[in-house]
């Protein structure tokens, strides 16, 4: 049986008002919350399709919303992922699609440098990881078995526990199996495209705040702005260094830093067996 969960929807004053939104002068706030509710109403999606803002800032907008009647809250049985996955992307203000591009060409400057992006509002406003990394579950979700495991062997090293996935099948099957702590998401899989993958997690209220970061060898700039607007909490291209994964990680999840030292002791012995 689904799980039930709270879910919004327009009313019928608040969808008259986002259908004339091109002739009224809605304020930017009003045209983002009525377009996400109109895109996907539960608060989860919203709040991470929102994510620049602090979480508690758009429960107030929605709150203040269901007030002024313009949406109003159900109780809704949860959408499969197999009923998302072809849901076309949220609706992108003008405004936000000019920061888009700003931080298109911000990113294209970080991976000259790094080979990694961070989006790094999204990343603000979520709250720190209590986990330790041996207690932390990174599933993997690769299907080159090399960089399958390149990638297995440079977060063991930095002493994550593992899981790994060839295609998108195996990923919705160890999905079932219980929720990693993070996914490293490869766009280009023999059974669907990684883009899309994450729009279907990011649809979801289960995953829709599961950090992902997307593990590529795609390092155009339109294509890093698009896989941090669809959701993505990092973009890290191919090849990327000995401690690339594990840098991102751990900043996506905002845990302490690593002791240098340790880490390369433990990718010592991780070699030497």
């Amino acid at each position: 049986m689904a799980q039930q969960r709270r879910f919004y929807r327009l009313t019928a004053e608040g969808r008259s008002l986002w259908t004339r939104r091109e002739r009224l002068p809605l304020p930017l706030e009003y045209r983002r919350v009525l377009g996400m509710v109109d895109f996907c109403g539960y608060p989860e999606v919203i709040r991470t399709y929102m994510a620049r803002f602090p979480g508690r800032l758009v429960d107030q907008w929605l709150t203040e919303f269901e007030a002024l009647r313009l949406i109003e809250s159900i109780s809704a049985e949860e959408t499969s992922l197999s009923e998302i996955s072809r849901k076309s992307p949220p609706p992108v203000e003008l405004e936000d699609a000019r920061g888009a591009e700003s931080e298109a060409t911000f990113a294209d400057i970080s991976l000259s440098r790094l080979g990694v992006y961070v989006a790094y509002d999204r990343v603000a406003n979520r709250a720190a990881s209590i986990k330790a990394p041996r207690d932390t579950v990174a599933l993997i979700v690769e299907d080159d078995p090399d960089q399958l495991a390149l990638a297995v062997l440079r977060l063991t090293a930095a002493g994550y526990a593992v899981r790994t996935a060839e295609n998108v099948k195996a990923m919705f099957a160890a999905l079932r199996q219980g929720a990693p702590d993070a996914i490293f998401l490869d766009i280009g899989l023999p059974d669907g495209d990684g883009f899309e993958v994450l729009t279907a997690l990011r649809q979801h209220p289960a995953y829709a705040q599961l950090p992902i970061i997307m593990l590529t060898a795609k390092k155009e700039p339109e294509e890093i702005a698009r896989g941090i607007d669809l959701g993505a909490d990092g973009y890290i291209t191919k090849p990327y260094g000995r401690n690339t994964l594990d840098y991102a990680l751990r900043y996506v999840l905002k845990q302490a830093a690593p002791d240098p030292l340790a880490s390369d002791a433990a990718l010592e012995r991780r070699s030497a067996a």
